[in-house]
């Protein structure tokens, strides 16, 4: 086993994080410049000092934030290079104390770790415990340590809960969803590449055999089968029902049917294309406007130039976005949705492990449980920021219709748009083949293979803690870093 940092992945993450920390760090200090040139073009003038003011004011914020994420880029290279990824059944909680918080079990199955995540809601958001409930982690649980989802692709820091009744309420939290009775995940396995020294190698003709026995059947227990499948997804469908869902959120009005009106009626279709950034940039700068029409004097109004220079760019952005990729992209769609013949196929919905997306595997109409998929569609999640599953069909199995096959990538991929249950849901890309490499590599991160949970695992009713002295010890021995 070697270090976290050695994974390729992992190693794109951290390159990825620092440069966006000093990218970050460096736009601060670039906003001085304009500060100085205003200093020296208008010095006196109260709208200069004023605008100089808000730019160091701002460049100083932004800076500061980016030497603060550059600082945290450095403390998780050093402790992804001083250990090995190991991978834990997972529960996202939230407290009172800590906002979000992620417990892991620890290796031996009897111990649960309170972690609290130090990152922004947006960068926590799709890094959340998806419905497997396997997460990565590389550090030391009594000091703070860096968590992934499976893959090792995106990174976040998490340190210990601190308090000691936050950390028992998170703890027994998660024991009642039933944290300790999971099943152990596999852990990952670093693979360092063979050195080769160059060199002749002796090497023998065998001569011809003839063997009269039957090879033997290659093993398939394994192989991504639809029983295999099938039986993953009950499984994240149980996890995925566990998570209390506000009424008001599972009531949600149906959306008009791409078939009957234009494109732009259907709701989730407009939130795919980009027209709802457009909207808010287009909203930003007439706010703008209308504050410096009716306060035209006086020190607000640089600062409402600066919200005005802002809104321009997002709006500037915003449009590209639309008019290059989400018009065309919605546009795809929905002329698949109005292909006339539709082709039926067997379904199993599962979650991509690494952001959530849930994918559409698909398999014969008519077959048995020993068939291997066809086809992957990765599909947009139809539901809100925090309950993105609603609207996802309500089993996990049965049968879908897909509709397309009318264009096609440049790749030679052709798009599809699968309908459930009288009502679309949306691709996020492609229909892929199941025989390809991407699509191998997708299968075997749909569903992973999952050990046996230990025989003394306590059942799911069974309290977190027996006593006070040992919820102080709910995490695991320390490692070193």
């Amino acid at each position: 086993m070697g270090r976290a940092s050695d994974l390729p992945e992992t190693a794109k993450a951290l390159d990825r994080y620092g440069r966006r920390a000093s990218g970050v760090m460096t736009g601060g200090c670039v906003l001085f410049v304009p500060a100085a040139g205003v200093a020296l073009v208008a010095p006196g003038e109260p709208w200069a000092d004023d605008l100089i003011g808000a730019l160091v004011a701002l460049g100083v914020l932004v800076a500061g934030a980016g030497a603060g994420s550059w600082a945290l880029a450095r403390r998780m290279r050093r402790v992804l290079g001083s250990g090995p990824w190991s991978a834990h059944a997972a529960v996202a909680v939230r407290s009172m104390r800590s906002t979000e918080a992620v417990v892991l079990r620890s290796p031996a199955g009897d111990g649960l770790w309170a972690l609290e995540v130090v990152a922004m809601r947006h960068r926590y958001e799709p890094l959340r415990p998806g419905p497997d409930g396997v997460m990565w982690w590389c550090g030391d649980p009594t000091r703070g340590g860096v968590l992934a989802p499976p893959g090792g692709g995106a990174l976040i820091w998490t340190r210990p809960v601190k308090h000691r009744r936050a950390r028992r309420r998170i703890v027994e939290q998660a024991a009642r969803t039933g944290l300790l009775a999971r099943a152990n995940p596999v852990q990952p396995e670093v693979r360092v590449p063979e050195v080769r020294v160059p060199g002749p190698v002796p090497t023998t003709v065998p001569g011809p055999r003839v063997s009269l026995v039957r090879p033997p059947e290659p093993d398939t227990s394994g192989a991504p089968t639809y029983a295999r499948l099938a039986a993953h997804a009950g499984r994240q469908a149980v996890a995925r029902n566990q998570t209390p869902v506000r009424p008001r959120n599972r009531d949600r009005r149906p959306e008009a049917d791409v078939r009957e009106v234009p494109w732009w009626r259907v709701r989730s279709l407009r939130r795919a294309s980009g027209a709802g950034r457009v909207l808010g940039a287009l909203a930003l700068c007439a706010a703008a406007a209308l504050a410096a029409v009716i306060r035209p004097e006086g020190s607000g109004l640089m600062k409402l130039f600066l919200v005005a220079i802002v809104g321009v760019a997002a709006l500037a952005y915003s449009g590209h976005q639309l008019l290059t990729r989400g018009i065309p992209a919605v546009r795809l769609m929905a002329r698949a949705a109005h292909s006339p013949v539709p082709v039926p196929r067997r379904y199993v919905l599962l979650h991509d492990p690494r952001d959530g997306v849930p994918v559409l595997v698909a398999f014969p109409a008519q077959g048995g449980p020993h068939d291997l998929p066809e086809g992957l569609l990765p599909l947009l999640a139809p539901g809100t920021a925090k309950h993105p599953w609603l609207g996802l069909p309500s089993e996990p199995t049965g049968t879908v219709e897909l509709r397309g096959w009318r264009d096609f990538s440049a790749g030679g991929l052709p798009f599809v748009v699968p309908r459930f249950e009288e009502r679309a849901l949306w691709p996020a890309g492609p229909y892929q083949p199941a025989g390809g490499v991407e699509g191998a590599a997708l299968l075997a991160r749909l569903a992973p293979h999952m050990d046996a949970p230990a025989a003394d695992s306590p059942p799911v009713d069974a309290p977190a803690v027996d006593a006070p002295a040992r919820q102080e010890e709910d995490s695991a021995p320390r490692a070193a870093l």
